[in-house]
C-alpha cells in the first residue's frame, strides 16, 4: 500500500523541491510515504510502465546538489515511513548469513541518531559514523559515510552485513557479500542508481562510555601532514578518532583560531609564531574509555595517549582538551546546528565541495587552495584528514584515488547574510575544480556532481563500464535517482541496445 503524505509533519512537494544545499529546486509531481518495501516496489513498477516518471528516495534532505529530488516525478519520504523499525540482534542471525556477533537491522529511512540511541540501550554501537547523525541509513550507505573513525574501520559502506533493496525493476532483493553480491556492492556507494535501500544490517561492538577529545594546533603543513599520517598508521589502539581542520589565521570567533578551544577558552596570539602563514592547521583526536574500568587500566589507557602527544610537533601551548560522554561526542555537531538555528543560519544555502585528494598531491593542494584561494575562510568548517584505502571496500561503487593513503577535503560553506553571495561560493568551487585539473591533482568528488556525460565518465574512469552495466541490469529504464543527473531514461535504453549489439 502507498499513501500520500498528508499529516502536518510529513514532507510536502515544496519541501521536497529543495535540500540542504539550497542550490537546486526541482518540484516533484507528488510526495508519497509507502507503508512497506512492497509499497516502494509497487511505485517502481508503476513508474516503469510510464514513459517519463522517475523516483527519488529522500532521506533527511541533506543532499547538496538536488540528488534526492525528482522533477515532475515521485519523491519517497523515507524517514516518515511507518515501518522505520530498528531491531537489535545479539548474534547468530536468522538465515544463512554469517553473523558472528551482534548487529542492528535498521530501515533505510531510519536516522543514525536513532540507531545510536537504540543500540546504546544495550551497551552497543556501530563502529564507524558520519560527523552529523541526523542522516538516514540508506542515504549515507548510498554515498560512503565518512568520519574520524574511518581511518581504522573504513567508511560506513565497509561495515554492512546485509541489505534489502528494491531495484529499479521493482524487485525486492536481499543481498550481502555472499548473496546477490553484485547488487550488494553496486548499491553501496551507488548514489541511489541501482536500488532503494529499505533495510540494512550493521555490525555492532561494545560501546565505550566516554571520549577524551583533543585539538592540537600547527602552523606548518609538513608537520601537520607527518603527524596526522602517523596517527592513522598506528597499529595500537591509542586513538579512536582522527580528523583535521584548516583555520584562517585570524581572531574571528567563528572560523579563526579562537574557534579551536573548547568551552569559551581563547588562544593567546603570542603563542602563534610570527612565521605562521595565512592559515593554521588543527588535528582533532579522541580516545574512548570507560569509567567502569579499574583505575590503573584507565590511567594506563589515557597515559598512552599523553605519551603519544609528547612525540608530536604541534605548537607548544596550543593543545586543548575536553571530556564528553560517547553519545555527546558523536552527536556534537547537533549542538552547532541548534546554535545556528537560533540565529537563522542553518536553513541557508550550503554550496559544499567535498573531494578525495591523493596523498602525493595534498601538499600542492594545500598551497593552491588553502593557502591561497580560501585562506580567509568559507563561512564554515574546512576539513582535511587522511584515510587508509585498505579499509575501503574496493568492490563498492565509490570512486577514490588509487593510492594507499588519500585525503578527504571538505569545504562546508554557509551563505550568510552580509557575506559573499551564493554565486561567488559556487564560482569559487568551480575554480577550485579547474585548478585541480590543470595542475594534475587527480581529485575525485565525494557527493559527485557533474554537468555532462563526459565528466561522469571521467569521474568513474575504468569503473564506468561496470557502473553502466549495473544500471542497465538493475534500473534499465533509469527510474531511480534522477537528481544525480547521471542517466536519462532514453540514454540508458540506447546504452543497453549498444551494449547488446557489442556483445553479439
Amino acid at each position: 500500500m502507498v499513501v500520500l503524505s498528508a499529516d502536518s509533519k510529513s514532507l510536502n512537494s515544496q519541501d521536497a523541491a529543495r535540500d540542504f544545499g539550497g542550490l537546486i529546486h526541482s518540484p516533484p509531481r507528488c510526495v508519497v510515504c509507502p507503508t512497506s518495501s512492497d509499497g516502494i516496489s509497487s511505485l517502481v513498477r508503476v513508474a516503469n510502465a510510464t514513459a517519463k516518471l522517475t523516483i527519488a528516495a529522500r532521506g533527511n534532505g541533506h543532499s547538496v546538489h538536488g540528488q534526492a529530488q525528482a522533477l515532475n516525478g515521485i519523491v519517497i519520504d523515507m524517514p516518515r515511513m511507518p515501518t522505520n523499525a530498528i531491531r537489535i540482534d545479539h548474534g547468530g542471525g536468522d538465515d544463512d548469513l554469517f553473523c558472528g556477533g551482534p548487529f542492528v537491522e535498521a530501515s533505510g529511512g531510519a536516522l543514525w541518531i536513532d540507531v545510536l540511541r537504540e543500540t546504546l540501550k544495550c551497551g552497543l554501537a556501530p563502529r564507524t559514523w558520519t560527523d552529523y547523525l541526523y542522516l538516514s541509513v540508506g542515504g549515507t550507505l548510498s554515498n560512503a559515510g565518512v568520519s574520524g573513525q574511518a581511518f581504522r574501520h573504513g567508511p560506513q559502506i565497509s561495515n554492512v552485513l546485509q541489505l534489502q533493496v528494491v531495484t529499479g525493476n521493482g524487485d525486492t532483493v536481499t543481498c550481502s557479500a555472499t548473496r546477490n553480491s553484485d547488487l550488494f556492492y553496486a548499491v553501496l556507494g551507488g548514489l541511489g542508481q541501482f536500488g532503494i535501500i529499505t533495510k540494512a544490517r550493521i555490525p555492532l561492538e561494545e560501546a565505550p562510555e566516554r571520549a577524551r577529545y583533543k585539538r592540537l594546533v600547527y602552523t606548518d603543513f609538513g608537520a601537520f601532514q607527518k603527524d596526522i599520517e602517523r596517527l592513522i598508521s598506528l597499529n595500537e589502539d591509542v586513538v579512536n578518532y582522527v580528523e583535521g581542520i584548516v583555520i584562517p589565521s585570524c581572531d574571528d570567533p567563528y572560523q579563526g583560531y579562537n574557534s579551536v578551544p573548547f568551552d569559551g577558552e581563547a588562544i593567546d596570539p603570542s603563542l602563534i609564531p610570527d612565521s605562521s602563514g595565512p592559515v593554521l592547521y588543527c588535528i582533532e583526536i579522541a580516545k574512548y574509555y570507560n569509567h567502569g574500568q579499574e583505575a590503573l587500566m584507565e590511567d594506563t589507557c589515557l597515559q598512552r595517549l599523553e605519551t603519544l602527544l609528547g612525540s608530536l610537533s604541534f605548537v607548544p601551548g596550543l593543545t586543548f582538551t575536553t571530556d564528553l560522554t560517547y553519545f555527546d561526542f558523536l552527536n556534537r555537531v547537533h549542538g552547532v546546528e541548534e546554535v545556528l538555528r537560533k540565529i537563522k543560519q542553518w536553513d541557508v544555502p550550503h554550496p559544499w565541495l567535498a573531494l578525495f585528494v591523493p596523498k602525493s598531491k595534498i601538499s600542492k593542494f594545500n598551497d593552491i587552495v588553502f593557502r591561497d584561494m580560501v585562506c580567509k575562510g568559507v563561512n564554515g568548517p574546512m576539513l582535511i584528514y587522511p584515510l587508509n584505502r585498505s579499509k575501503w571496500e574496493t568492490r563498492s561503487s565509490v570512486v577514490v584515488p588509487d593510492e594507499s593513503i588519500f585525503y578527504i577535503v571538505c569545504l562546508l560553506r554557509y551563505v550568510v547574510e552580509g557575506g559573499q553571495p551564493l554565486e561567488a561560493h559556487v564560482q569559487q568551487n568551480e575554480e577550485i575544480m579547474r585548478r585541480c585539473e590543470i595542475n594534475g591533482l587527480n581529485v575525485k568528488q565525494y557527493f559527485p556532481h557533474y554537468h555532462s556525460d563526459a565528466e561522469w565518465k571521467q569521474h568513474f574512469g575504468d569503473s564506468w563500464g561496470k557502473f553502466l552495466a549495473n544500471k542497465i541490469k538493475y534500473d534499465p529504464n533509469a527510474i531511480l535517482s534522477p537528481g544525480q543527473r547521471i542517466f536519462a531514461r532514453d540514454k540508458v535504453a540506447v546504452a543497453a541496445a549498444k551494449q547488446a549489439a557489442d556483445q553479439r
